[in-house]
């Protein structure tokens, strides 16, 4: 049987002939890897390889293994990796419920069904009763919270984490980092967070590899 969880099999990044990231490790179903570095380092560029966006510019190396499967070649949205960025990046032409139902699977069928759900996840993030609420009207935290539900809801099965926490003040990113980790442990996924936070990676509580 394959180790369910996230790989990255000896993934080397180089651009310029300089090496920016050279790591080999395996992140299991509700574990946090965390990766730190100063700006420039490599961080967001491992993040890129992982879900398949990565500039022609950098020279890459090594496999990334999904749940025993090679995703490396496969096309971003055939990965089934979620991401956070430090942006929550919501569409502000829609209302919370219409962009956390742009995040629901092709397999979600139905208006009731899909209603229930969206009903669900504004439950599971404190915001019952948000769903026609215009985003621009929403607090950081509560759009961070939209963020990485309407994430959720593609059924990711590895979440990766780019400095989402960066821009929320203290009392909202205690918040929100323990919403995050909360959901990825009940959802068995393997994460692995960006940050140059030591808050962050003591948080995150897990194994903490340096680029440097």
């Amino acid at each position: 049987m394959p180790d369910p969880g996230l790989t990255l099999d000896h993934v080397t990044i180089r651009r310029n002939g300089r090496t920016l990231v050279d790591i080999s490790d395996h992140i299991a179903p509700g574990e946090v890897l965390t990766v730190m570095g100063p700006s420039g380092s490599g961080k967001s560029t491992l993040l890129s390889y992982i879900i398949g966006t990565l500039d022609s510019a950098f020279e890459a190396r090594g496999r990334v293994i999904l749940n025993g499967t090679d995703i490396t070649d496969l096309a971003p949205e055939a990965r089934h990796v979620g991401i956070l960025f430090q942006d929550e990046l919501l569409f502000p032409h829609l209302s919370v419920g219409q962009n956390l139902a742009f995040g629901l699977r092709a397999s979600v069928k139905g208006r009731a069904e899909r209603t229930r759900q969206i009903e669900a996840a504004l439950a599971d993030i404190g915001m019952d009763g948000f769903a026609d609420r215009d985003p621009d009207t929403l607090s950081g935290g509560q759009k961070a919270r939209v963020a990485l539900m309407r994430m959720l809801l593609s059924g990711p099965k590895a979440l990766l984490l780019d400095e989402p926490f960066s821009r929320l003040d203290t009392e909202r990113r205690d918040q929100i980092r323990a919403l995050v980790f909360d959901q990825a442990r009940a959802k068995g996924l393997p994460v692995l967070l960006v940050t140059h936070d030591h808050a962050d990676a003591e948080a995150a509580g897990g194994r903490v590899h340096r680029l440097e």
